[in-house]
This record gives C-alpha cells, structure tokens and sequence, in this order.
C-alpha cells in the first residue's frame, strides 16, 4: 500500500490509552524521578491512559475496604439499568443486623430499619459501614453470596486480571484479593460509566445517620478520603484498613480537565496513609502536563485506499489527542503515518485506516489510531483504471 505523510507533519509525542507505556518500558528512566513511602503504589492519567508510576502493581493484596469500590460499581450498574432505583426500601434482616452491628466500620443501621438505597450507598462509600454492604447486597442480590456472584462477573468483564471476590466489604478473607491496577481500574471504571452517580455519592465530606445508645443523638461521621480539603479537584474514592492490608486508598482528583486515579497500600499508619495520598497525588498533577496534540476530525495525514475513487484519503484524528510529558520536557520525535494493511473501499466513515506513529529516543514506538471522517465510496471501472495507470507513473 502506497502511504503519503504530510510534509510537514511536527507533532509532540504521544501516549494514548490505547497505547499507554508499560510501566517497565525504557521511558521510565526518563520520567519525573519520585519515591514514596508505600510499598505499593500505581498512578494513572485517565485523559491519555499513561501510567505516570507503578510499584508492585499487580502484586495481589487485601483490599480491605476498597474492595467496597466494587459493590458500588455493581449497584451503580444495576440503577443505570433499570433494575433497582435509589428510593428503593431494604431491609435489615435481623440476622445480617446481629452479624455486622459491631463489627468494623458501621453506618449504625437499626434492625429492620427500611433503609433506601441511596442511603445505604452513602452509608457504604462515606461511612464505610460494613453493615451497609450487606444489607445492600442482600436487597438488591437476594443473599450476599448472589451479588459477590455479580461482582465477580463484573471483574471478569473489566479485565481485572488478579482480583477475586469473596465478600461485599473486604472483610478479611484467604479467597480476596486484589492488585493496585485492578482498584484503579475499578475506579476509572465507575467514574467513566457511571459520572453522575459518581459526583452524587463520592465526594461527600461527612453523613449523618442513627443515634448513639445514651442521649440518642445524631451520630455524623466523616469522609476518610485523606485528599478530600487537601488536594484541588479531589472527589473520591475510598480508603481500606485491615492488620494484616495495613492502610490503603484509591482515590482520584481533577484539574484543569486532567483525571488522575491513584492507589497506595500497605502503609503503617493514619497519618502514613494521609500524608503519602497527598504527596503523591500532588506529584502527578506538579510533575506532569497534558500538552494537546489535535482536535477532533483535525486531518493528521493521508493514505492511500485501494479500489477508492480518490488516489487517498484524509486520514484524520477520532478523538481529540493529548500527550503526557513531563513537565518542561523536550524530546526530539519523528512521525509519520502509516495506513492499515489491506484497506480497500467502500468504507463507512469513522472507520480505522491507519496510524500515526511517533518515534522518540529510549521509547518504543507510538502508534495513534486515524480515521476517515467521511465514508469512501468503492470507485467504478473507469476510475480504477485510470488511476491504475496514473499509479505506474507515480
């Protein structure tokens, strides 16, 4: 196939989800320089799909608590369908109530309270009520076993590749586990399907509800979430403590139109937790920049299209493209674009017809997928003709 690059086509590097850099890739050596006190940690830019940092990323761990990301994910899911609603009345069996009443954090749910799912959402993902998870899942599941059933299917079709399932709260289980890459996924999964219902339950500094035992006042508990006043833009998740996980938390934050989720685990402590979320969400956002590289439909070059009625076609942008550099880094590239093998018309616009593939020192190549921004009619007899002849002199 015969592909024209533009002749000037000076374009910055590019690092696309669909092409995001492994972690063990040559670029890391160099990328911004940073430690942390976690001895795992993973962080990623959700605007290009690059991974800025990975430690033991996909070693499996507890999830504790952050596991609860997951019950979320699955009644969220379960809402958009149709197939609960958030005034929806649980409720809190006697037997799940004795279970859970004291053990670990609790929304203090009232045996056979009917409590909505709306407030058992805000129960799970600001308190952290491991007593809300169950009566939760047991409302919209039928048992708890039933909706473990659903989030271990929901993983499966995430491509979370080592976590397992074996409760809705995290409580400690031999047959639980999760990696730093699949919480993030988690996380970037909930807040790209379901935005709405993220903004709604995520962000909430503090929930008011039951009373305590003595003069029956409202018991209000805060949001754990150590970004949350502390980091610009900072709107989820969710925080994990067990003796044996230590202290985690996946969380996210946006600025200026940039998504960044991050996970550390194993830490020490509270403050070790709080103070290594912080540093570390703050590096991402300091250390790194999103520079634009072309709008939608923008033509980035051109390839040629057997069988079409013009020599070759636009090839253009799908989406629009950003490049995550480090900040202040300059790098010397070279593009150029290259059509899909095998291409010929008619082809329905939006349909793939080649990349742009960028070349960079230390790196592995890059390659962006272009597009056709209008559809490519299948050329008649004449015109093949003609332009198999033009194609001998050419």
């Amino acid at each position: 196939m015969r592909v024209l690059a533009p002749a000037a086509l000076n374009l910055p590097a590019i690092m696309l989800a669909t092409v995001a850099a492994p972690a063990a890739a040559p670029a890391a050596a160099q990328a911004p320089a940073y430690d942390t006190a976690a001895p795992i940690a993973f962080m990623k830019d959700l605007q290009t799909g690059r991974v800025l940092f990975a430690r033991q990323a996909d070693k499996r761990i507890p999830p504790a608590s952050m596991g609860k990301m997951m019950s979320v994910y699955v009644a969220f899911k379960l809402i958009k369908a149709g197939e609960a609603n958030l005034d929806q009345l649980v409720l809190v069996r006697p037997e799940t109530w004795k279970k859970w009443n004291n053990q670990g954090s609790t929304m203090f749910l009232d045996v056979n309270a009917q409590v909505s799912v709306e407030n058992l959402l805000h129960g799970i993902v600001t308190l952290s009520g491991n007593d809300a998870c169950v009566v939760l899942a047991e409302g919209l599941g039928g048992t708890e076993a039933n909706y473990v059933a659903l989030m271990n299917r929901e993983a499966q079709r995430l491509g979370l590749k080592g976590s397992h399932f074996a409760n809705t709260n995290g409580w400690p289980d031999p047959n639980e586990y999760v990696t730093a890459r699949d919480l993030a996924t988690i996380a970037e999964a909930t807040i790209r399907d379901f935005p709405d219902l993220y903004q709604r339950f995520y962000q909430k500094e503090g929930f008011t509800w039951g009373k305590t035992m003595g003069d029956g006042q409202a018991i209000t508990q805060g949001n754990r979430n150590p970004l949350l006043g502390k980091v610009p833009g900072a709107d989820g998740l969710k925080t994990g403590h067990t003796e044996e996980a230590g202290y985690g938390f996946t969380g996210s934050a946006i600025q200026n139109g940039r998504r960044l989720v991050m996970v550390v685990a194993g830490l020490p402590s509270y403050g070790d937790r709080v103070s290594a979320s912080v540093d570390f969400m703050n590096w991402g956002f300091a250390a790194w920049q999103n520079v634009p590289l072309g709008k939608k439909g923008q033509v980035l070059g051109k390839v040629a299209i057997a069988g079409a009625a013009e020599p070759t076609i636009a090839a253009v942008a799908g989406r629009d493209l950003f490049v995550t550099l480090p900040r202040g880094f300059a790098m010397e590239r070279k593009t150029k674009v290259e059509g899909l093998p095998g291409l010929s018309a008619p082809l329905q616009a939006g349909a793939p017809v080649g990349n742009l593939v960028v070349t960079m020192p230390g790196q592995a190549p890059v390659k962006v997928p272009l597009v056709t921004p209008v559809a490519i009619e299948e050329a008649n007899i004449l015109v093949k003709a003609w332009n198999w002849i033009m194609s001998l002199f050419s």
